[in-house]
């Protein structure tokens, strides 16, 4: 975790407390250093010096909202300009409770607005087209097409994250019980079902497998040389499915969980199950894929109200 670039202590004793003791993933981890190395470059800058330290008195609220402002300058979105004030008010936040400093200076600044963005999704008549072409690369029992369509039937049968999919191994697959044991944000492990489709798949894509694996308890994805397919790799397969069968729209990996939460919900699912589904801490999270359509609301509304006709 050691990183020649941020000189302050403070950061690496913060980012070590998020690893150890929030067990945040990596990527969140990446994420949090990018920001608070942003944050000090920043202060540098503005302070005029480089022998400051975070209980410097001019590393204040206006300090934290001269760099919102800076952010915003440079034209980066509100979504990250927001995602950059969390990462400093936390931060702060641990500074404080660990009495490194006085008080959080970005305790009371209010992020920007930010508009409820609705996740890309699939359509029903899409998901067909999509599967369409992942079963067409399968016939050709290869490793490469026969695990597109494991990719696929995962991703959107089981509501995988990209990385949950990507740290899978064969042992977390419970083919009797139709279920998977996956390791989602924060280490936290839950089960989800696997359908009939993607244990279908997984069967002819052993052997394959088997093939070129050099440990029978490897990962469940593997490259041609035996070692686990990488993130980008993943992303690049659903992504090449998703343009050659439901057109390029610059859908990811994303796009296959979002449409398994929107058309669970459609089809009448409770929402609570559904976020137990997904992994999601708060039920607000789950409740954006509840963009339903008017018809449908409608069409529920007159079949199961009794003064609708």
């Amino acid at each position: 975790m050691k990183n020649q670039d941020l000189e302050r202590p403070e950061v690496e004793d913060f980012l070590r407390h998020l690893a150890d003791e929030r067990q945040l993933a990596a990527n969140t981890l990446k994420a949090y250093r990018g920001d608070l190395k942003e944050l000090e470059e920043f202060l540098t800058g503005y302070l005029g010096k480089s022998t400051w330290g975070w209980a410097d008195p001019d590393v204040d609220r206006l300090a934290v909202r001269a760099f919102m402002g800076a952010c915003a300058r440079r034209g980066l979105a509100k979504r990250s300009i927001a995602r950059k004030l969390t990462s400093a008010r936390t931060f702060l936040s641990f500074l404080h409770l660990e009495e490194r400093i006085p008080s959080n200076p970005g305790q009371t600044i209010r992020a920007p607005k930010l508009e409820r963005r609705l996740p890309g999704h699939l359509s029903r008549a899409d998901v067909d087209a999509v599967f369409e072409y992942a079963e067409l690369q399968a016939k050709d029992n290869t490793l490469v097409g026969t695990r597109t369509l494991v990719i696929m039937e995962l991703l959107y049968g089981s509501g995988l994250r990209l990385s949950e999919l990507h740290e899978s191994g064969v042992d977390q697959i419970d083919q009797a019980a139709k279920q998977m044991r996956v390791t989602g944000k924060g280490a936290k492990e839950r089960i989800v079902p696997v359908t009939d489709a993607a244990l279908r798949a997984i069967d002819r894509y052993k052997p394959r497998r088997n093939d070129v694996i050099r440990s029978p308890e490897a990962a469940l994805l593997v490259n041609l040389r035996g070692g686990r397919l990488s993130r980008r790799s993943i992303q690049s397969i659903a992504r090449a499915c998703l343009e050659q069968a439901a057109g390029s729209r610059g859908l990811s990996t994303h796009a296959l969980r979002h449409s398994f939460a929107t058309h669970l919900l459609e089809a009448g699912a409770d929402l609570l199950a559904v976020k137990e589904l997904l992994g999601h801490v708060s039920l607000s999270t789950t409740q954006i894929y509840t963009h339903t359509s008017k018809e449908r609301l409608l069409r529920v509304y007159r079949t199961a109200h009794p003064r609708s006709d």
